[in-house]
């Protein structure tokens, strides 16, 4: 059996060898020659699987080891019995992180009060709800927008128009669709980018076309009050470099490019791969995570609370490291630019989760026990 992989993916000996040969490829660079022979393959967002990549091939099996899907054809796998399997939820956490480290920074530059602040999530899954818990948990206003969630459940949900009206800072959490009433493509235009409150936050972690970057970078422009955090780029690994110049916060899509992340998505993948097989899954994952390398911290109760949560946040991740990284990487040639995007990407450094770190509070303090709480550390 050939199982075909982007090279970027973690464990792969460790989930796969004992299916067959694996063949390490980068992820944009698996093309039908590649495939052209492979039993199964396994990606990253990065790689387009579709009709003109696996027609003809001996692919039974696709799995990708991301939450996102909109990089495969699944309805080119129903036609053609291909059975696939993506990894909801894997990096859900990291990206938390991310938006909480971006907060951070920004209410740093800006000098303001993130308990004053009205917070505006769009896109209630797997990453946005969990954003949504961490932020009302610690006891901020939050309004949600998910139209989809809306029409099936019951639920407090505000209509985009209400989170533009209202909110101070806006954070994207929406799969990328395409096509229908419910497309996200473009969501935040032109139009809609200038209805945003004076001295708005907009943070994307999503997926780059969810934001028109073309009309965000005119928008910058002509209103200083804004500020904009992106991970995720139209036209990536390509980057409008006037556009990243004008964000507090530039990185490379790596929001949810945490160790556990990475390694809880191949594991959910290989989970996915013996149920397809109809065998019992004999790796755990808890056997192969190495230990962190923050593992507890002690907090006095005299601590000031907001001192308290930048310290856990930073503690185990500040985004700071990986704009700066990315900014130097915006040299050169486009092509060059391209290049170094994917290098970063591949060669990112290891970078844990706050639900990781346990926390100790010397005496009786509610407030930094309501903070732990939130960030779901671990109160010891």
């Amino acid at each position: 059996m050939l199982i075909v992989a982007d090279e970027n993916i973690p464990l792969l000996d460790a989930f796969f060898e004992g299916f067959g040969e694996i063949r390490r490829v980068p992820g944009r660079s698996i093309d039908r020659a590649t495939v052209e022979q492979a039993d199964v393959l396994l990606v990253r967002s990065v790689t387009n699987v579709n009709r003109a990549l696996l027609e003809g091939s001996k692919v039974r099996f696709v799995g990708t080891c991301t939450i996102g899907t909109d990089h495969l054809d699944l309805d080119y796998f129903q036609q053609a019995g291909i059975t696939w399997s993506s990894a909801p939820g894997c990096n859900a956490r990291g990206v938390v992180d991310y938006v909480l480290g971006s907060l951070l920074t920004l209410a740093e530059i800006e000098g303001v009060d993130l308990t004053r602040r009205t917070y505006g999530v769009v896109g209630a899954g797997e990453v946005g709800g969990r954003l949504v818990k961490v932020l009302q948990g610690l006891g901020w206003k939050v309004l949600v927008c998910d139209p989809p969630r809306q029409a099936a459940e019951t639920g407090d949900y505000v209509s985009l128009e209400d989170i533009i009206e209202q909110c101070d800072v806006i954070s994207l959490h929406t799969p990328l669709t395409k096509q229908g009433p419910q497309s996200t493509w473009h969501l935040f235009d032109r139009k809609r980018l200038s209805q945003l409150k004076p001295g708005a936050w907009l943070i994307n972690a999503s997926r780059g076309p969810v934001v028109n970057n073309a009309a965000l970078r005119d928008v910058l422009l002509e209103r200083e009050d804004l500020q904009a955090v992106l991970d995720v780029w139209e036209g990536e690994p390509e980057v409008d470099v006037a556009l990243a110049e004008l964000c507090v916060l530039a990185t490379p899509h790596i929001a949810g490019y945490s160790l556990d992340g990475k390694q809880r998505g191949t594991a959910q993948i290989y989970q996915a791969y013996c149920e397809f097989l109809g065998q019992p899954a004999t790796v755990s994952l808890s056997d192969l995570l190495p230990a962190p390398w923050l593992s507890q911290v002690t907090l006095s109760a005299e601590s000031d609370p907001a001192w308290a949560l930048a310290m856990v946040c930073r503690g185990v991740y500040d985004p700071r490291r990986d704009d700066a990284d990315f900014r130097r990487s915006l040299v050169g040639s486009v092509s060059e630019q391209r290049v170094a995007f994917d290098v970063l990407r591949k060669n990112y450094p290891s970078r844990r989760e706050i639900n990781g770190l346990q926390v100790r509070i010397d005496g009786d303090a509610p407030a930094l026990q309501q903070i732990v709480a939130a960030l779901g550390a671990t109160p010891v």
